[in-house]
């Protein structure tokens, strides 16, 4: 019995293991490349923005993070979203208008520096600012709900500048 079971293992982990393409893993947890803040995807459009060949469903999470990036990034102890960042933002406004059906939740974060208050409060302003900005493209409000969730769900865990900057950042969740 076990002679039968082991070589099944033996393969599943094999393909287990190969299956693993650096470039979609950073995409899916949110990791690529640093912005001129220091934090991931940037100014270029986030996260696999502008890559070819993605395989999402049209309007889906995924789709809004490969091809416009779903993130913004912010430097210390600022609400407002620098110059370049504004054009992450302006193409998920030209992608809310294309699906029009969609909604969308703006999660603003922090760094894991300050009180609970100050950064639950920060990420609130964060969340709000990216809002803004999607609503003054033509995005009707109703379809954009804003939350602040401070440095509760950091996308990194180090104590570091690096790290730091990846957390201090808006992602626009499609719910």
């Amino acid at each position: 019995m076990v002679f039968r079971v082991l070589p099944i293992l033996l393969l599943a982990g094999s393909l287990a293991a190969c299956g693993s393409d650096p470039d979609t893993t950073a995409a899916a947890t949110g990791q690529g490349g640093q912005s001129s803040l220091g934090g991931p995807g940037g100014g270029a459009g986030g996260v696999g923005a502008g890559q070819g060949g993605v395989n999402a469903r049209p309007g889906s999470q995924e789709e809004l993070a490969a091809t416009i990036g779903d993130r913004v990034f912010f430097v210390t102890d600022s609400a407002s979203v620098g110059a370049d960042q504004r054009p992450v933002l302006d193409r998920q406004a030209g992608w809310l208008q294309q699906y029009r059906q969609v909604t969308v939740t703006m999660e603003g974060h922090s760094d894991e520096r300050g009180t609970r208050e100050y950064n639950l409060a920060l990420s609130q302003r964060r969340a709000n600012a990216a809002r803004d900005i999607l609503v003054s493209q033509g995005v009707a409000g109703s379809r954009i709900s804003a939350i602040g969730f401070g440095k509760d769900r950091p996308a990194s865990l180090g104590s570091d500048e690096q790290s730091w900057a990846q957390n201090r950042r808006a992602v626009t969740v499609v719910r």
